[in-house]
């Protein structure tokens, strides 16, 4: 969507927010009121949480060769998580800043989003295809999780960065 069709749609302007800043005044506002950020704000650590919990059993797969369906279970549900955090994402993004997806502000974080989702969504393919081995479905797994926590990195540098800007500004 363009930034013009974005400004029809919701009726108001969209503007790069000045400087190194994250958001414009009145995008803090949509953030700071709209349910989806306490929505996101719960997600994220829950997500966080299934994924300690298995990565534990991917690796215990991996060391033990005990504990398949368990480490399957957990990435499966992992994945279901990801994508609710996605679809909310993108509704929460659509609230504060106009556009559904890649807005200026989280352009980056969004495109390795998509990459975190590919791999596991191909993850989910290889174990319903039989393409991989269990072994080879575990390694998959574990590079969607490398592609996790370095767009997580990005999230949670944004969110520093957001916080900052906020104290810079009282």
């Amino acid at each position: 969507m363009s930034i013009a069709s974005a400004e029809t749609a919701t009726n108001r302007p969209l503007q790069k927010p000045a400087g190194n800043r994250l958001y414009t005044d009145a995008e803090r506002a949509r953030r700071d009121a709209t349910k989806w950020t306490l929505v996101q704000g719960i997600l994220a650590p829950l997500q966080f949480a299934v994924f300690l919990v298995s990565l534990a059993l991917v690796i215990r797969y991996l060391l033990t060769g005990a504990g398949y369906d368990a480490a399957t279970l957990s990435i499966v549900i992992k994945t279901a998580v990801l994508l609710t955090i996605m679809v909310t994402g993108a509704i929460w993004e659509k609230v504060v800043f106009g556009q559904y997806l890649f807005a200026p502000s989280f352009f980056w974080e969004d495109v390795f989003s998509f990459a975190v989702i590919a791999l596991h969504l191909l993850y989910i393919f290889a174990l319903f295809s039989d393409a991989l081995s269990p072994t080879g479905l575990m390694y998959l797994a574990l590079a969607a999780y490398a592609a996790y926590v370095i767009n997580a990195a990005q999230f949670v540098w944004k969110l520093r960065m957001a916080r900052l800007d906020a104290e810079a500004r009282k």
